[in-house]
């Protein structure tokens, strides 16, 4: 249930923004998110009037003039420059006769040698960052979910000396822990009755974090695998939490027990685990993807909508900073909607972000405020990963291909 729940919310999604870019009406009655299996999760809370019409193309009011302006602001500058592919791989599902398998989530790891990747017949893929050829297939032969999110322990996480372990999250409600160079799943978490979208490690390893389906935030010890915390919002409403599926989480590198977290009700959620509550509660990203991240006192949101995409935000206010123009769609296209969105990662000076309609990825400068780069693809992205040391991006895209680009332009 959960590959197809997922493949039918995003075509569902897409064409109702379709329609609503065209002027056309959008009926909200059969929405494709509301399916079955979600009579057994409770509520975090009424929905306002602003929330009633989620599925459809987010709401992008209340940003200050100062923020708008810098949408168009791109613009003006001169066009981004075309990126070179370096190589792409097409995934061909295990069942015979399958024109592919979907792409969900790409992530380098540490040492820059591999890309994994997150496919829809449940199957994690790891590639040789030299030619694109695949060095490790991991699956335990369960159910053939969606692997949705990836992260790579780093070094010494919960204490241990093991290296290459690969932390793997399914629409099937499980966690589990590869080690890549054997191949073996040495630990499964489940959460029943959820669908997990999101995952993240704190930068010592210590603990990591999932999200999903069921609107909770949970946070594990990484030695015990046991969950030490669980963060929604309150019975009876006096903190706030999400109220609506959660595809997006993010530790802060500054302090460990601050997380950020974003889906489909429009809130970006500030946690303190110490307090056990959100700390802050920020309107605006509609977040549909791996499309949060943080550096310093910075947050970065990709939000998928055809305006005000990119967006950073002070954690220490819950203000906005500024708005990142994507700048005009190509001829023929429509505007990009954004699943996936990530600062580089030496001193986050460029952005790396993806999405539907215009079927793109772009490079930003932050210090430009404006796009440097782009490359166009057939179908859209759903997760883009800077390699570490800047040089590439990896990107896992709806034609069933994993791609790496070369991160590097006239103006980088």
């Amino acid at each position: 249930m959960g590959g197809q729940e997922v493949r039918a919310i995003r075509a569902a999604r897409e064409e109702q923004a379709r329609m609503a870019l065209r002027g056309l009406p959008v009926d909200n009655g059969d929405e494709a998110d509301e399916s079955e299996g979600d009579d057994d999760i409770e509520e975090a809370g009424e929905l306002g009037p602003d929330d009633e019409n989620l599925a459809a193309v987010a709401p992008v009011g209340g940003i200050p003039e100062k923020a708008k302006s810098a949408q168009t602001a791109g613009s003006s500058l001169r066009a981004p420059d075309v990126l070179k592919s370096v190589w792409a791989t097409n995934v061909r599902g295990d069942d015979e006769g399958d024109d592919g398998a979907d792409i969900f989530c790409v992530r380098h790891s540490p040492d820059d040698t591999l890309v994994a990747a997150g496919c829809g017949d449940g199957v994690v893929r790891l590639f040789h960052t030299d030619g694109g050829r695949l060095a490790y297939s991991l699956f335990d032969g369960d159910a053939q979910l969606p692997a949705t999110c990836l992260r790579f322990r780093p070094a010494g996480g919960g204490g241990s000396t093991t290296r290459n372990i690969l932390l793997a999250a399914s629409t099937d409600g499980t966690v589990k822990h590869w080690h890549i160079t054997s191949k073996r799943c040495l630990h499964t978490v489940t959460e029943k009755d959820n669908q997990v979208y999101a995952i993240d490690y704190t930068t010592d390893g210590g603990r990591f974090v999932t999200a999903g389906r069921d609107y909770t935030v949970r946070l594990y010890d990484e030695a015990t695998k046991t969950c030490v915390t669980s963060l929604c919002s309150s019975f009876d409403k006096s903190t706030s939490g999400h109220s609506n599926r959660i595809f997006s989480v993010k530790f802060s590198e500054l302090q460990p027990d601050v997380l950020f977290s974003g889906g489909w009700d429009n809130t970006l959620q500030v946690w303190d685990a110490r307090a056990g509550y959100a700390v802050k509660s920020i309107w605006g990203p509609h977040i549909c993807g791996d499309a949060i991240d943080a550096h310093e006192h910075t947050i970065l949101t990709g939000s998928w909508r055809p305006e005000q995409q990119l967006q950073l935000w002070d954690m220490r206010t819950g203000g906005l900073s500024d708005t990142i123009g994507w700048g005009p769609a190509a001829q023929g296209r429509e505007p990009c909607q954004v699943y996936a969105a990530q600062f580089s990662k030496q001193g986050a000076g460029f952005i790396a972000a993806g999405g539907s309609g215009a079927n793109e990825l772009k490079i930003f400068s932050v210090a430009q405020k404006a796009a440097i780069g782009v490359f166009t693809l057939p179908k859209g992205v759903y997760g883009v990963d800077f390699s570490h040391n800047g040089k590439t991006v990896a990107i896992a895209a709806g034609d069933s291909s994993v791609r790496v680009v070369s991160a590097m332009t006239s103006r980088s």
